[in-house]
């Protein structure tokens, strides 16, 4: 059952804040594979490279680029909250947000990535 207060865009901004940041934690251990292989010399990066041009992993990749944008785009709405005197429009906010997340994903999909 959900509750009342779940319903409120606020509080779905503080799920995909938290969510979107679980995802940038969990990326974490993999970037620093990678620079640990890239220290290690060129053989072992080009082959943990080579796994990424899997689709799969260009999936992951597009979901942490959005995901990343999101956090920062509601990691923003938090600081203007927090600083500025407006606090209403939270639903408009929060999509405005989702969407600037969305257009920097649109924006690498564009790119060719």
């Amino acid at each position: 059952m959900i509750r009342a207060s779940h319903r409120q865009p606020g509080f779905l901004a503080a799920l995909l804040h938290r969510l979107s940041g679980l995802a940038l934690a969990l990326f974490l251990p993999l970037h620093f594979l990678a620079l640990g292989l890239a220290l290690n010399g060129a053989a072992p990066l080009d082959s943990f490279l080579a796994l990424t041009r899997q689709p799969l992993v260009k999936l992951a990749e597009w979901a942490l680029v959005v995901a990343l944008a999101t956090h920062m785009a509601l990691g923003l709405r938090v600081i203007a909250i927090e600083l500025l005197p407006w606090r209403d429009r939270t639903a408009a906010t929060v999509s405005t947000c989702v969407g600037a997340g969305l257009l920097v994903g649109l924006l690498l999909l564009l790119n060719g990535a």
